[in-house]
């Protein structure tokens, strides 16, 4: 199972260390100890992700961060949700406060090990979405 640090689920979620380790603290993310550090479940940082969109809190918080906000084309984020059938896999993301969504081939889903959990960044152009998996 693919774990996250503090700083790097801070990192996906667009938020500081500080605040992941309250949401931690309070139990908003579950967590666990791995090698002494605070770690979190892909999974289940995926679900916190998907929830924090859903009720519209990281988009509230984004309207006042907007002069940081990147123009750029490249999100980076965390699937949600991966479904397949024979020959089409839809991949759902959260990056920052949006969620996309790509359609490409279940072999291309496969070969880059897209499950919810896995850190990925959408690259938008036009009406594609392509995903790749960061190195």
């Amino acid at each position: 199972m693919i774990t996250y640090r503090i700083a790097e689920a801070a990192e996906i979620l667009a938020v500081s260390d500080d605040t992941v380790r309250r949401w931690v603290d309070t139990g908003r993310i579950p967590s666990q100890r791995t090698e002494g550090r605070a770690t979190v479940a892909g999974p289940d940082l995926a679900d916190f992700a998907e929830h924090l969109v859903e009720s519209g809190e990281l988009a509230e918080r984004d309207r006042t961060r907007a002069s940081t906000v990147s123009a750029r084309n490249r999100m980076s984020g965390i699937v949600t949700r991966v479904k397949r059938d024979t020959v089409m896999a839809q991949v759902e993301m959260i990056c920052g406060p949006y969620r996309v969504v790509s359609l490409m081939s279940s072999d291309a889903a496969d070969e880059l090990g897209l499950e919810p959990g896995v850190r990925a960044i959408a690259s938008v152009k036009s009406t594609n979405v392509v995903v790749e998996v960061p190195k």
